[in-house]
C-alpha cells in the first residue's frame, strides 16, 4: 500500500532551503518516490495561514517512506533546512481508507 510524505513549511530564507532542494530529488528517487505536490498555488480553506510551501511525496509503501526519511543522505540534506532557515512540518501517513 502505498504511503505519502505531507510537508508544510514557512521559509525565512529560500536560498539556503534550495540547498536542500537541491540534494532531495535523487534521496526521493532512489527510494521509489514520486513528488505529486511541491509548492504551486494554494488556497487555504480551514485553519492556520502559517504555512507557505506544501508539498506531498507518493512512496510505494510506507516502509519505502520511512527507510527515506531514516536514510543517512537525507539526514544529512535536511540539515539545510534547519537551524532557522524555516519552519517545517512533516508526516508520513499509509495510504488507503482506515476510516472503518
Amino acid at each position: 500500500m502505498a504511503a505519502y510524505w505531507i510537508a508544510r513549511s514557512k521559509l525565512y530564507d529560500p536560498e539556503e532551503y534550495k540547498r536542500y532542494t537541491d540534494l532531495v530529488p535523487e534521496i526521493i528517487k532512489k527510494y521509489n518516490g514520486k513528488v505529486l505536490v511541491r509548492g504551486g498555488n494554494h488556497e487555504h480553506l480551514e485553519g492556520s495561514l502559517y504555512f507557505q510551501r506544501h508539498v506531498v511525496i507518493e512512496f510505494p509503501t510506507y516502509e519505502d517512506a520511512i527507510a527515506c526519511h531514516r536514510s543517512p543522505e537525507y539526514q544529512k540534506a535536511r540539515l539545510f533546512r534547519l537551524n532557522g532557515v524555516g519552519d517545517n512540518e512533516l508526516v508520513i501517513v499509509e495510504g488507503g481508507d482506515s476510516t472503518g
